[in-house]
C-alpha cells in the first residue's frame, strides 16, 4: 500500500499554502509538525480529496484520488481540526449517523460503533446528548468517527488538542495499535506526542517540507545547537530577549537555561543532546505551544 504526493501544490490567489510537495507514505506512522500557516491543514484536506490541488496529484497505489472518487473515500478516515457534530444526538446515535453517511450497513455500523466507544472511552456515555461532553470527550468522538470504517489512511489534524495527559497517552497507543498496516498521518503541536509514536516526521514551513525523515535522523541536525547556560535570575531575563531558551529551570538562587544557537552562546554554555522540540524550536523560534 502507498500513498504517494507528486509535486503537489495549492494555490488561493496569489497565496501560495502548498508549494510543490513530494513524498511517498507507506505503512505507519507520519508526524506533520509546522506553525500555524505552515500549509498543514491545505495539505491534508488535498490528502483526504476535500481540496483539489492546483498542480500535482495524490496517488493511492499508482491511481489518482480524483479519478478514484468514493472507492477512496471508502478507505479513508479524517479528523479535521473542528469537526462538526449535530448537540442534540447522542454519542451512540452521531456514529450511527456518520456511519450511514460512509455507506457502512446499519447492523455492521451498531456493532462497530459500540466497539469505538468502548475504545475511546465513552461507553458509559454513549446515549447522553453531544452537547453535554468536554472538549476532551468531544475530541475522543471525533476519533471515533474517523475510525468507524476501519480505514487504511487515517488522518488526523491536532487530534489531542483538549485531552489531558491520561487520555493522549490511551490516544497514543490506541493508533500504534491501529497503525500496524495503515498509513496514519498526524498533525500536532504537541512534540511529546509525535516523538512518541511517528515512525518519520515531516516538518513544514510555508507550504514545503524543510526536513523530512526518522526522529533520529531529524534531532541530527540540531545537534551542535543546543546548549545549557547557569546564569542568575537577572541574567535570565536579559537571555531570553536575545536568545531562543528551549527550557529553563531554578537551581537554588540560579537558572539554568537550555539555549537554541547556532554558536557557542557564552564560554561558560556546554553542548548537550538535542531533541525534536530543540529541532521544531530551532526552525521555528517565536512558535509558542510546544508540549
Amino acid at each position: 500500500m502507498d500513498l504517494s504526493l507528486n509535486r503537489l501544490s495549492k494555490h488561493f490567489g496569489p497565496k501560495i499554502a502548498v508549494d510543490g510537495i513530494t513524498a511517498s507514505l507507506s505503512p505507519g506512522i507520519y508526524g506533520l509538525l509546522g506553525a500555524n500557516g505552515a500549509g498543514k491543514t491545505t495539505l491534508m484536506r488535498m490528502l483526504c480529496g476535500i481540496l483539489e490541488p492546483s498542480s500535482g496529484e495524490v496517488l493511492f497505489n499508482g491511481q489518482s484520488i480524483m479519478d478514484m472518487g468514493p472507492r477512496y473515500r471508502n478507505v479513508i478516515g479524517y479528523l479535521p481540526q473542528d469537526f462538526g457534530y449535530y448537540p442534540d444526538y447522542t454519542a451512540h446515535e452521531f456514529l450511527m449517523y456518520i456511519a450511514a453517511l460512509k455507506g457502512i450497513p446499519r447492523i455492521a455500523a451498531g456493532k462497530r460503533a459500540k466497539v469505538l466507544l468502548n475504545m475511546v472511552d465513552l461507553s458509559g456515555v454513549a446515549k447522553k446528548k453531544v452537547k453535554t461532553f468536554s472538549g476532551g470527550m468531544l475530541q475522543r468522538l471525533g476519533i471515533a468517527q474517523a475510525l468507524l470504517n476501519n480505514p487504511k489512511i487515517l488522518v488526523l489534524d491536532e487530534p489531542t488538542a483538549g485531552l489531558d495527559p491520561k487520555e493522549r497517552v490511551r490516544f497514543r497507543n490506541l493508533i500504534a495499535n491501529f497503525a500496524s498496516d495503515k498509513i496514519v498521518l498526524l498533525s500536532t503541536h504537541i512534540v511529546s506526542d509525535i516523538e512518541a509514536i511517528a515512525d518519520k516526521v515531516f516538518l513544514m514551513k510555508k507550504g514545503n517540507f524543510l526536513l523530512q525523515g526518522t526522529i533520529p535522523e531529524l534531532v541530527q541536525e540540531a545537534e551542535g545547537k543546543v546548549w545549557e547556560l547557569t546564569v542568575s535570575p537577572q541574567e535570565a531575563r536579559e537571555w531570553e530577549d536575545t536568545v531562543t531558551v528551549a527550557n529553563l529551570r531554578h537551581s537554588n538562587e540560579q537558572v539554568i537555561l537550555r539555549i537554541i544557537s547556532e554558536k557557542q552562546p557564552s564560554p561558560y554554555a556546554m553542548s548537550c543532546a538535542a531533541t525534536l522540540e530543540d529541532l521544531y524550536l530551532y526552525y521555528f523560534p517565536t512558535e509558542e505551544g510546544i508540549k
